[in-house]
């Protein structure tokens, strides 16, 4: 859920019942028919062209994202996987207030990491959808980065993409390595420049922030964070990476943890679109939940926990 607010918004059904399962919606739809009619019309409104998303979101998610910021501004754009059982999903979000509105998605036919076409295809209307803002693109350890990073910058676009730990690189001077073998310290922040990432690239070069963070909550991650980027400063590309934590709340907020997507049956026409209305009803809630917060009234809102649903 997005905020503690929620609750107190007038959700769509999606929202209000929490499954995002054709079978649980037709329960849910307050219409005196038969359930199993209710569940074909149900699939057939999921499969009408007009539930397109360059139609239908971009004009809406484009409308909110120029009420919330100003044309210039710098947003933080993730290119994110998420398996949700059988579902490898391709999503791209903007960051907002610790939390993450998706854009557009895409659907992958496979399991396992995207690779470079994927991700130019996801990000590319977002582009041109968001032309009038200063974009910075974050990415998690996908297949192909330096490719995509390469691509990003002849688009003169800003980028911190994370790398695998057994990538290659070549930082000046010296031989090729491992970026596990580079030393690195719990709470050590550094910047190489101009290094070369990957045998197969011996002509581009690249900054590469490396950065483990401190022991938190008696939890320490495994290994530090390996990230490539075309900016200079290491504070930034740490700071703007550590934002992308707005996509996991998003994803947690629309798995089981919310409108439990993990559940749907869906073919891949259907899943889109049943996105497409989580999309709808969770940028409500969230947008719901911040005029709520601002009115001070949270404190008086209690969350809800909802127990799992067979």
């Amino acid at each position: 859920m997005p905020t503690t607010a929620k609750h107190l918004c007038c959700p769509p059904t999606l929202k209000l019942y929490f499954q995002a399962r054709i079978e649980r919606l037709a329960s849910s739809f307050p219409y005196p028919i038969k359930c199993e009619s209710r569940r074909k019309k149900i699939q057939r409104f999921l499969i009408l062209p007009r539930l397109s998303l360059p139609l239908l979101w971009f004009p809406l998610i484009k409308k909110i994202i120029d009420s919330q910021f100003k044309k210039g501004d710098s947003l933080m754009i993730t290119v994110d996987r998420t398996q949700w059982k059988t579902n490898n999903i391709l999503m791209v979000s903007v960051i907002w207030k610790k939390r993450a509105l998706p854009i557009y998605w895409l659907l992958l036919s496979k399991k396992g990491s995207s690779n470079f076409y994927e991700q130019v295809a996801v990000i590319r209307s977002v582009l041109r959808l968001l032309k009038e803002y200063k974009l910075v693109v974050i990415g998690d350890r996908e297949e192909r980065s330096t490719a995509f990073a390469l691509w990003l910058t002849k688009k003169k676009i800003d980028f911190i993409l994370r790398l695998n730990k057994n990538t290659l690189i070549k930082p000046r001077y010296q031989k090729y390595q491992s970026l596990n073998s580079l030393k690195s310290q719990p709470g050590a922040r550094v910047l190489y420049s101009k290094v070369l990432v990957t045998e197969e690239n011996k002509k581009d070069r690249f900054n590469l922030g490396v950065y483990w963070r401190r022991k938190y909550n008696n939890k320490q991650l495994p290994d530090p964070w390996y990230l490539l980027t075309n900016l200079e400063n290491k504070q930034k590309v740490i700071k703007i990476f550590a934002s992308r934590s707005g996509r996991e709340a998003m994803f947690r907020d629309c798995k089981s943890g919310g409108d439990n997507l993990e559940g749907s049956q869906a073919n891949t026409q259907r899943l889109t679109n049943l996105i497409l209305l989580i999309a709808f009803a969770y940028t409500a809630s969230c947008l719901a939940g911040l005029k709520i917060r601002n009115t001070g009234l949270t404190e008086y809102i209690n969350r809800l926990k909802i127990e799992s649903q067979n």
